[in-house]
């Protein structure tokens, strides 16, 4: 199976995320992730979506995507030519003698301490996924109590397929 991360740039309207949702809903298409927000021009919210399937499957997603009535423009994000991002936040277990050792792993993944409790650490990491999960995989030592992620977002490299909608 394949994955296909594709960026939406859609109306800001009431109901635009139920809509697209639905829609992969309706056809019994799978979202692995879906982040949106607004774009600098409120009109408008950008929605990044990943979804799996085979080739023919991944096409007929893009097409059925390309055809609702809220979306202005459709991009298939490249791993090779784009900027693709993941935040984590972690509540990791950690008493003061194990404190040390986890604000050590943070710092070689230039994560940031967000909040320190009596015997936990909270922690925001922002990257890729191969970076996540390695620091996900280094953590495993240490109690997770837990995890929140925000899914994808990703930008195409350059300003050569800028859209700009007026």
């Amino acid at each position: 199976m394949k994955h296909r991360i594709l960026s939406l740039l859609v109306d800001n309207t009431s109901g635009v995320l139920s809509r697209i949702a639905g829609l992969f809903a309706r056809r019994g298409y799978n979202i692995d992730s879906i982040t949106a927000g607004v774009t600098m021009d409120p009109r408008f919210t950008r929605i990044t979506i990943v979804t799996s399937g085979d080739d023919l499957v991944l096409e007929q997603i893009t097409r059925q995507v390309e055809k609702q009535e809220d979306v202005r423009h459709v991009k298939v994000l490249d791993l090779d030519d784009s900027v693709i991002r993941e935040m984590i936040l972690v509540k990791v277990k950690a008493s003061e003698a194990e404190r040390q050792d986890v604000i050590a792993l943070a710092n070689v993944f230039r994560a940031n301490i967000v909040d320190v409790g009596e015997n936990s650490l909270i922690i925001e990491l922002t990257g890729g996924q191969n970076k996540l999960s390695a620091f996900l995989k280094l953590l495993s030592g240490h109690e997770i109590l837990e995890l929140a992620r925000t899914g994808i977002a990703g930008l195409r490299r350059g300003a050569d397929d800028v859209i700009w909608l007026d």
